[in-house]
């Protein structure tokens, strides 16, 4: 009977770690470590929720007929981002054609291009000649293919 009771009581002192542990509680007692537990697991939601709003504030705010463009510098390139409303047929090809007229080279990407187009890329550059190029080229470079792409399959033509 001895037995049983000390493996339960070490079997749940060993979750308290493990739970100490994730949660990054230098508590003692285990009521405080629920606690930090409870806190710690609060403040994951409010992440989660973060993320959510971010996401949906960029799929349901992005006017379709001015393409949001954004491009951050980074070590070796850029991260750009492009956000429109509506998706026009071939608008991928037009971006990858302007990064490739920029000379970049793109090594990382997550495109979705159902309903509207969404456009998360990093890319260097694959200029030899030690040309530096700066975030609002490229910016501009790929607004005016975004804009020229949908320009050019407009309906009302």
């Amino acid at each position: 009977m001895v037995s049983k009771e000390y493996k339960r009581d070490s079997s749940l002192r060993e979750k308290f770690q493990l739970l100490r542990s994730i949660t990054n509680s230098h508590a003692d007692s285990e009521t405080s470590i629920l606690e930090d537990a409870s806190k710690y697991i609060k403040n994951l939601e409010h992440k989660v929720e973060n993320i959510n709003n971010e996401t949906t504030s960029e799929q349901y705010f992005c006017d379709p007929t001015d393409p949001m463009v954004t491009v951050d510098t980074l070590e070796k390139g850029f991260m750009i981002k492009i956000m429109s409303g509506k998706n026009e047929p071939g608008m991928l090809v037009c971006v990858l054609e302007a990064f490739e007229d920029l000379g970049l080279e793109v090594v990382e990407a997550r495109v979705s291009c159902t309903d509207s187009f969404s456009l998360h890329a990093i890319g260097i550059s694959n200029n030899d000649d030690g040309e530096s190029m700066d975030a609002e080229a490229v910016k501009q470079a790929v607004a005016v293919a975004v804009r020229t792409c949908s320009d050019s399959h407009d309906p009302r033509e």
